[in-house]
């Protein structure tokens, strides 16, 4: 057998046996929404929860809970837990459990888990976005997204025999009032004096939110661009924004700020452009990707092979640059 081979052949066995003695985990991830209108769907009215309590149960065939575990949402409303080995997950769902500040007066109703995939005892289950609701809905939602309750079928009732009225008498006519005399005239308003000049409103901070702006990592770096920084912050972790499997790659010390200066590895890569185009949603709605998009499209990206992590990191590139046809509108920050 020749050299060559013989490396390969045991290389083989090496990741055979690293995989046959991995422990399996099974993950969970999925968004709890606002319902703002109580209409049961996702509408453009609702909005990310963070710090509502999610459980996952799992029931057996008499009904009887086996398994439960609970998880408390982050910032973009996303959750996820882990259960240790590869546990059947068939039977069980996930739910709101717990309300955090705002939106939390009612819970949707449970949804099933969903197997993504399964790859060396290790399996991916996702959620259905979970409800939150109001008391009351919004009053600027519209009235076919509200629950109509059903008609009402008045009773009418029997007919009321009413006894006669009895005529009052003719009323005999008012007295004349003689005419009254004109009244005097006013004498004429002094004028005002002139109002003074009002002084000039302080200038508006720089927005691009509705105008259609893309802007490459390196403007996001600059000082004089620093208040355009608006839903999340240079110091916040990765951990944090982006989940769990970015906190598995990247550690739970890593920052945005930090993520913006890699280069030279196809995952810092991804991480710089993930967070630039993360940054660019929150700028300009006309932006591509939606924040929560970025989000999950990174996170497939890290499941992948180091091909698709650079393929998603070309495609927040390209992006950042507007596609050669949208510049970026910053303006130094007063």
């Amino acid at each position: 057998m020749d050299w060559p081979l013989k490396i390969l052949f045991a290389a083989f066995l090496l990741a055979a046996a690293a995989i046959h003695g991995a422990q399996g985990d099974a993950m969970i991830t999925g968004t709890v929404f606002c319902d703002q209108c109580k209409d049961g769907q996702i509408s453009l009215f609702d909005y990310p929860l963070r710090g509502m309590k999610v459980a996952v149960a799992c029931a057996d065939s008499n009904g009887q809970i086996t398994m439960r575990k609970e998880e408390t949402t982050n910032w973009f409303g996303n959750y996820a837990m882990t259960f240790e080995g590869t546990p059947d997950l068939s039977g069980c769902y996930a739910r709101v459990s717990g309300g955090g500040p705002g939106c939390g007066a009612a819970a949707g109703p449970p949804k099933n888990l969903r197997l993504m995939f399964r790859m060396f005892e290790t399996e991916m289950y996702s959620v259905e976005p979970l409800l939150s609701e109001p008391a009351q809905p919004m009053s600027f939602c519209s009235r076919s997204s509200t629950p109509v309750p059903a008609p009402v079928t008045p009773v009418t009732p029997p007919p009321v025999e009413r006894p006669p009225v009895a005529r009052l008498p003719p009323m005999s006519p008012l007295p004349r009032f003689p005419p009254m005399s004109p009244l005097p005239r006013l004498p004429p308003m002094p004028r005002l004096p002139p109002m003074p000049p009002l002084p000039p409103l302080p200038p508006m901070p720089p927005t691009t939110f509705f105008e259609a702006s893309a802007c490459p990592y390196k403007n996001w770096t600059m000082p004089e661009y620093k208040c355009y920084w608006k839903a999340v912050s240079p110091d916040m972790k990765v951990a944090v924004v982006f989940g769990l499997i970015a906190a598995q790659r990247y550690g739970t010390d890593m920052s945005l700020w930090k993520g913006l200066q890699g280069r030279g590895d196809p995952y810092r890569t991804l991480l710089r452009e993930a967070t630039t185009a993360l940054l660019n949603s929150y700028n300009s709605v006309q932006f591509p990707f939606h924040p929560l998009g970025v989000i999950q499209d990174t996170n497939w990206a890290l499941m992948g092979s180091t091909r698709h992590v650079l393929h998603t990191a070309l495609r927040f590139m390209r992006a950042n640059a507007g596609y050669g046809k949208v510049s970026c509108k910053f303006t130094p920050c007063k």
